[in-house]
């Protein structure tokens, strides 16, 4: 049985004086996709802020080892420097910063962090085209400011290009679906299936089973009201679509 990358036991966050995750076990192994599914409210996103260091949300009980560490002393960027990625539901515009400069700071970054030199600008625009063209993102896009102008689809597609080219341990898409239609679910999905390996993982958050189609999960977590009801496999997916969350 392959290691155990993320352990969560008995996590409780909040966010002023709202409970909103009341009590989260949840064993992530090397190697394994997990889908975690809920209706909106359970929970789902305040799950991956928490793990990515949003610090308006604030873990009152619990732990969470990342690959062996604790992952609630580390963090935001040190969290990614560790090789944990979050693609957003809402990717965030950059204005007055590039697609290229702002790639080449986060793999330097991450490098850095890693005792590596900074890749050498041959080598990291060789890069950048390769993921651009396996995205299916024009050339131009390059040069454009972060997000902005950007359709919902293209803003989708640059994080998938994001997590392309930073090649995280542990990649997060936060409803990363939302609004896609089904080319643009069709790349999302690729760039999950490219990047499984045996010393990786994903987590798909989301409430809506047709990413799930193009991405087989290992596992599925259903999640209400803060807590995971049930787990299983991909039998889940076919209970929420014909029954929905009121099953669980």
């Amino acid at each position: 049985m392959s290691e155990i990358l993320l352990k969560i036991n008995g996590l409780h966050a909040s966010i002023g004086d709202k409970e909103i995750l009341k009590g989260i076990d949840l064993e992530i192994r090397k190697g394994e996709i997990h889908a975690v599914m809920g209706p909106n409210g359970a929970g789902k996103s305040t799950l991956s802020s928490v793990l990515t260091g949003k610090p308006q949300y604030e873990v009152t009980a619990g732990s969470i080892e990342f690959d062996g560490r604790d992952l609630l002393a580390m963090s935001p960027e040190e969290r990614s420097w560790a090789g944990i990625f979050m693609s957003f539901q809402y990717p965030v515009e950059i204005p007055g910063v590039s697609i290229t400069n702002f790639m080449k700071t986060a793999v330097n970054s991450r490098r850095k962090a890693e005792g590596l030199e900074p890749m050498k600008g041959a080598e990291f625009l060789k890069l950048l085209r390769e993921k651009m063209a396996f995205v299916k993102m024009k050339p131009e896009f390059a040069k454009r400011e972060v997000n902005v102008g950007f359709s919902g689809g293209e803003k989708k597609r640059n994080e998938i290009f994001q997590m392309a080219m930073l090649d995280p341990t542990l990649s997060i898409l936060d409803e990363t679906d939302s609004g896609l239609d089904v080319d643009a679910l069709k790349i999302v999905a690729d760039g999950v299936n490219s990047l499984k390996s045996p010393d990786k993982a994903s987590i798909i958050i989301t409430h809506y089973h047709k990413l799930l189609e193009y991405v087989a999960p290992d596992v599925v977590h259903v999640l209400k009201d803060g807590r995971i009801v049930r787990t299983g496999g991909r039998e889940l997916i076919d209970v929420i679509e014909s029954q929905g969350f009121d099953k669980f």
